[in-house]
Formats: structure tokens, C-alpha cells, sequence
């Protein structure tokens, strides 16, 4: 059963704050929405009161939103929803879900909650790697999800967004979340078929189809590539 969403909207605009508030209530499924003009004023209610996603203004005055979102201990699933193009770097960074510019149009909204309530139903399932069977080997993993044991084949994995403690596994057909930083899913991803190329994304070299400034294209998704990670990267596929 679709759970309902405990929403945050945090902008100092009034009319933003209304064409959101409004398309929440077009969309439904939604328990509670929470309405704050600045970061200051949501800080303390968010540290005391869980939230299932927080939809956040960026430019904002006395606190930024990145600002904010660094501030929270445990931040919700968070969307940036901002005028200006050139965050969704730092949103990255901060494990932001989606990036939505302004003025918002309804579809678009609409796609990126369908995606927040997709990872909150993967939270929920609380998969993790299962490193007991036998019969796993360099060319899979196993995934334990309830009581079910899944096995992904490392071939199919196109690539990893980290997400604070937990990870996305990609795949063609699905997405897996696991319990884990990105750093720790080096560990179970080959570094010979796998390659790090932001603080945020891992991906599967042989998916790469193309390295364009600061982006690789694997499978119609851009991810994003750090200038700490972006030599190694160049070099490995120079080499292919």
C-alpha cells in the first residue's frame, strides 16, 4: 500500500510557495504539508519531526538552502526547486534526489514525486548485500530484500548514486536501494569494471558511451563528473 507523504516545503517566495502547495493537493497521497518562508524557521521543526521529503529553495535570505540541508542531522529525501541552474552540482553533493527549475511545470513536479515515493518504497524494503552464498562470484552479488535473495549480475549494473547512508544500484530494468555509503560500495563493485567519478557516482565502464565536459552518458542518464575524478577517468577510457 502506497504510503502517505509528510511533506516540507521550504522557499521565501509566497507564489512558489502556493504553485507547490497547490500541485500537492492535485497529486494526492499526501498526509501533511508543512510551509515555511525561510531555512531559519524549518531548521527546529525539522530536527524534532520527521519528514518524508522536503522540497527546498535554494536562494534564500540569512541561510541558503545548502546551507540548511548541511545542518540537518537527518535530512529527509530532499528535491531543490530553485530559478538558477547552477546548483544541481552541489545537489549532488548533498545527495539531493532530483532538481526542479523554476517556474516548476506540473508534469515535471509530478515525475520527481512519483521518484521520491519509488526510493522511500526501496527504503522499505531494507535491502542489503548477502555475502553468505557460496555460489556468488566476481560476476554478481547477491541482495537480500525481506526474505527474498536476489541475484544481480555485475553486467547489468549500469551505475551507483550515493544518497548519504544508502546507495541506488541501477540497473536496465530496476533500481535497488542498499544500506551503505558510496564509499563502502567500492568495496563490492570491482574497481577493474567499476570507477568512481564523482563523491556521488559510481559507474559501470563498460556502460559509458560518452564523456562530454563534465558528464558520462550511460544508458539515457547523465551523471555528473568531479574535477578530482575526472583525469582517472580519462585515462581508463583513453585505454579501452
Amino acid at each position: 500500500m502506497e504510503r502517505n507523504l509528510n511533506i516540507v516545503v521550504v522557499d521565501d517566495e509566497p507564489l512558489a510557495r502556493e504553485v507547490l502547495e497547490d500541485y500537492l493537493n492535485r497529486i494526492g497521497g499526501v498526509q501533511s504539508v508543512q510551509l515555511f518562508l525561510n531555512a531559519k524557521a524549518a531548521l527546529p521543526y525539522l530536527i524534532k519531526q520527521p519528514a518524508d521529503l522536503l522540497l527546498l529553495d535554494i536562494e534564500m535570505p540569512e541561510m541558503t538552502g545548502i546551507e540548511f540541508l548541511k545542518l540537518l542531522p537527518d535530512p529527509p529525501l530532499t528535491i531543490f526547486t530553485t530559478a538558477y541552474r547552477n546548483y544541481a552540482f552541489d545537489g549532488y553533493e548533498l545527495g539531493v534526489i532530483d532538481f526542479l527549475l523554476k517556474p516548476v511545470a506540473f508534469d515535471r513536479f509530478q515525475l520527481a514525486i512519483e521518484r521520491a515515493r519509488e526510493l522511500l518504497s526501496l527504503k522499505d524494503q531494507n535491502s542489503q548485500v548477502d555475502r553468505s552464498p557460496q555460489e556468488a562470484n566476481d560476476d554478481s552479488i547477491f541482495v537480500k530484500s525481506g526474505v527474498q535473495r536476489i541475484k544481480l549480475q555485475l553486467s547489468d549494473v549500469t551505475h551507483i548514486q550515493g544518497l548519504k547512508d544508502y546507495a541506488v544500484i541501477y540497473t536496465h530494468e530496476k533500481k535497488i536501494l542498499l544500506k551503505g555509503s558510496i564509499k563502502a560500495m567500492l568495496n563490492i563493485f570491482p574497481p577493474g569494471r567499476f570507477i568512481r567519478v564523482h563523491k556521488s557516482f559510481i559507474v559501470n565502464l563498460r556502460k559509458v558511451s560518452h564523456l562530454e565536459r563534465n558528464f558520462v552518458s550511460i544508458d539515457g542518464h547523465q551523471i555528473p563528473v568531479g574535477r578530482y575524478f575526472k583525469d582517472d577517468l580519462e585515462k581508463v577510457l583513453t585505454k579501452r
